[in-house]
């Protein structure tokens, strides 16, 4: 029987300039996720809905949780395998669609890490872990749209 996990954040509203949502262009869409005994992050709605381009909104914080639940299982698959892994950086690409009435989803989300790897690893061997991660990735397991990746190797001197 698969046993289960509780998670838990604190998401505070600070987007009330005095009169709460009285009227709809009275408020701001910014929050803090304030999480006991982590930093403070600053969050704002989607640039497209007027939000604040310099804060991190929840399509944000969804790709980057899709992204580090990848990398993270990928190490772990990597040490396992006896590959060392020396570099990992990811630039997600996810794509969204937004139809008439206004509703929003993901549509599918590619994953592009850059790894760098010591002389005389077998990229191949490397690559071929990917495809284990999503059987295991708890967010990727959890979401409705498809995750792809496209990694790219450098090999060190």
């Amino acid at each position: 029987m698969p046993q289960e996990h509780e998670y838990t954040a604190r998401v505070v509203w600070t987007g009330n300039r005095g009169a709460g949502t009285r009227h709809y262009n009275g408020y701001a869409r910014t929050w803090n996720v304030e999480t006991p005994g982590k930093p403070v992050i600053e969050c704002s709605n989607d640039p497209l809905l007027g939000g604040d381009p310099a804060l991190h909104n929840p399509e944000d914080m969804l790709i980057a949780a899709l992204s580090a639940c990848h990398m993270l299982w990928f190490l772990h698959f990597s040490s396992d395998a006896g590959i060392a892994v020396h570099a990992y950086q990811d630039d997600p690409l996810a794509v969204g669609e937004t139809d008439a009435s206004g509703a929003s989803r993901f549509l599918r989300v590619t994953l592009r890490p850059s790894i760098a790897l010591p002389a005389g690893t077998d990229p191949a061997a490397a690559d071929a872990l990917h495809a284990r991660v999503h059987d295991v990735c708890f967010i990727a397991r959890s979401v409705n749209f498809s995750v792809s990746y496209a990694a790219r190797y450098r090999i060190l001197p």
